[in-house]
């Protein structure tokens, strides 16, 4: 083509890597090209959060006009920032392969509190300006005080350096694209699982003129059919939700084994708390609309869980702010049990955050360079509270495959498993020498007398002894519906009769209250 092209792009270092990276592309094609430096409402505006703002398009409305009158003839935008209905006469040419749609919290140390969620400290004050992430930070951690932050990444990041927040989030895309060290900070990935993304979160979007078929030979040659089919449930999600910037929306979906699965987190404002959605598809037609229709019909009723549940329960909290009443009950209770030594060792694996609490009440002596592994984030979470970091953390969803993970990690080396009286020991059956493996038994669980039971028309059973302990004063009315934390909580209902209770996408407070909202 012997026409030069004109890049248009915003003016911030990220927008200008962006661009600069799609440059470089475009000349490989062999192309000319050059940048154009364009201001939009966003850029100008920085006093107000995003959700303050009116209309759509605050990011790319000025370049998508400059693209119409053929100012620019290609437009490098952050997919997430555009609205989903491109304007007459424009389209999308291509998508960029997803950089890590990861959000980040950036902790100053000082403000760092390993024992809380996010290891933000008591009632720390966040900066961040999007909706999506003051409704899911709150659901995550009641105590926080959400202070708006606008501005380039640089910016932001300078205002926590100058303590004007005690931490910010970030989107790790940005954070990894300009190569930022954030190493004077505490660093925390959230798993976009968890913490769900803006749609298209991590992707670059390349516009053209509709008519401009000429370029569109070269541009689409840089289009990522994979990235374009998961982004396009995420944005489809927005548009029937006729959502943009000031939305709290979270979508997130990934394509696994050729099925869909997708995470939906949407609050009603910034400070409501969100409702959560999973679900799985092997086809993406009408597939968003399913989504939607799941959010939308979402009926609130009452619950009981297992177990006993705390004021910062993410389960509790998500569910009552969206009117549901949640009775935390326990048919089980914990007992420490007595240890008179514990053996030196290589590593130390945990099964469940009881093991670790229970470990650590008998203040063991460990060898400087002893290894922890771990099943599940929560056990995670409660290593990190004991100023300890796992080595190895496996999936909650099948202990069975964990078991062979760690059994290869840890090879030849001594491994000790504390844990509680009668255990499944489902890790130490995967190891093919037992000799260099020891149990600890340090707690044990004793049946709790519960002398009522509120009405409820879902039952969330968190471990087969809870199922035990329940089954023994009462039983499963036929219109309640049940729902168990895994496989092994799963077969024990059925050895009491309970065939059709539902597993959920996570074995944890998140993955329950998602099946609770799907049911």
């Amino acid at each position: 083509m012997e026409r030069k092209i004109t890049i248009g792009s915003r003016g911030s270092d990220l927008a200008l890597w962006q661009a600069n990276h799609i440059l470089r592309r475009v000349q490989k094609l062999g192309l000319t090209a050059e940048i154009k430096i364009i201001s939009t409402q966003g850029d100008q505006i920085q006093n107000l959060s995003l959700d303050k703002l009116e209309g759509k398009g605050f990011f790319t409305k000025e370049i998508e006009e400059a693209l119409l009158n053929k100012e620019i003839d290609l437009a490098v935008h952050s997919q997430k920032d555009l609205p989903t209905t491109s304007p007459a006469g424009l389209k999308i040419a291509a998508v960029s392969e997803r950089e890590d749609a990861a959000d980040l919290v950036v902790v100053r140390k000082e403000c760092v509190d390993n024992l809380l969620k996010l290891s933000i400290k008591k009632n720390g004050i966040v900066g961040t300006s999007s909706p999506r992430r003051k409704s899911q930070l709150l659901a995550f951690r009641s105590d926080i005080q959400i202070a708006d932050l606008r501005g380039n990444v640089p910016t932001r990041i300078q205002k926590l350096r100058d303590k004007k927040y005690d931490a910010i989030l970030l989107a790790a895309a940005g954070i990894e694209r300009l190569k930022i060290n954030l190493s004077e900070f505490k660093v925390i990935r959230l798993d976009p699982k968890e913490f769900i993304p803006a749609p298209a979160q991590g992707v670059l979007g390349l516009q053209i003129r509709e008519d401009d078929h000429e370029l569109f030979e070269y541009i689409n040659k840089l289009n990522s059919e994979k990235v374009q089919d998961t982004i396009g449930i995420e944005r489809k999600v927005l548009n029937l939700l006729e959502g943009g910037c000031q939305l709290p929306l979270g979508v997130y979906c990934i394509k696994e084994d050729n099925k869909f699965k997708v995470w939906t987190s949407k609050a009603e404002d910034w400070n409501k708390m969100p409702k959560r959605v999973y679900l799985e598809s092997y086809s993406d037609e009408g597939f968003a609309e399913k989504i939607v229709q799941k959010i939308k019909s979402i009926a609130p009723t009452s619950v009981i869980i297992t177990r006993d549940l705390n004021k910062d329960s993410f389960f509790k909290n998500v569910l009552q702010g969206n009117g549901y009443k949640v009775h935390g009950i326990s048919f089980i209770e914990t007992q420490k049990a007595a240890v008179t030594s514990i053996p030196q060792s290589d590593w130390v694996f945990f099964a469940s955050s009881n093991a670790v609490n229970f470990f650590f009440e008998q203040n063991p002596q460990l060898k400087a360079k002893t290894k922890f592994g771990v099943i599940g984030k929560a056990t995670e979470e409660e290593l990190k509270k004991h100023d300890r970091n796992a080595a190895f953390v496996g999936s909650i969803n099948d202990t069975k495959a964990v078991g062979k993970k760690f059994a290869k990690a840890a090879g030849a080396e001594t491994v000790l498993f504390p844990q509680a009286k009668g255990g499944l020991r489902t890790v130490q059956q995967q190891f093919e020498d037992a000799s260099k493996l020891t149990d600890l038994v340090v707690y044990e669980t004793v049946k709790k007398e519960n002398r009522e039971l509120p009405k409820a028309e879902v039952i969330v059973f968190t471990s087969p002894s809870n199922v035990e302990s329940f089954f023994e004063k009462w039983k499963i009315n036929s219109d309640q519906k049940i729902i168990a934390i895994g496989k092994s909580t799963e077969k024990k209902l059925k050895e009491f009769g309970v065939e059709n209770c539902l597993l959920p996408a996570t074995f944890d407070e998140v993955g329950l209250a998602e099946a609770v909202f799907g049911l």
